[in-house]
């Protein structure tokens, strides 16, 4: 239980502080949000596949986990995007949309797990 709790935790950090320097390096896209939805996804997977193999009792996840990651994150950017209405949003603070899409990718690893 514990090493899941790291993992968690590990994940979130590491998606949030590696996706924006992903995101600086590719070059100028249109949607932002769906581009850090897969971005998000990716790296949740990978920090979950590295994490299984140094802490105990955590297992690896399998290409349906990514898959669950990538299309959660996507239907959260989507809804971001395209109905921006639908969830209220804070002016001036981009954390709320990026949160919400990170918090997709997470609840999709963990889901299909």
């Amino acid at each position: 239980m514990l090493g899941k709790l790291i993992l968690l935790l590990l994940q979130i950090a590491v998606a949030w502080l590696v996706a924006p320097v992903l995101y600086r390096a590719l070059p100028g896209t249109g949607f932002e949000l769906l581009v850090y939805a897969v971005l998000f996804a990716i790296i949740v997977f990978l920090t979950g596949v590295l994490g299984a193999q140094v802490l105990q009792g955590v297992g690896g996840p399998s290409s349906a986990t990514l898959s669950a990651a990538l299309i959660l994150a996507l239907i959260v950017a989507a809804v971001l995007t395209f109905i921006p209405g639908l969830v209220p949003n804070i002016p001036n603070v981009s954390f709320t949309n990026l949160g919400l899409v990170l918090a997709g990718a997470i609840i999709g690893y963990w889901i299909k797990r």
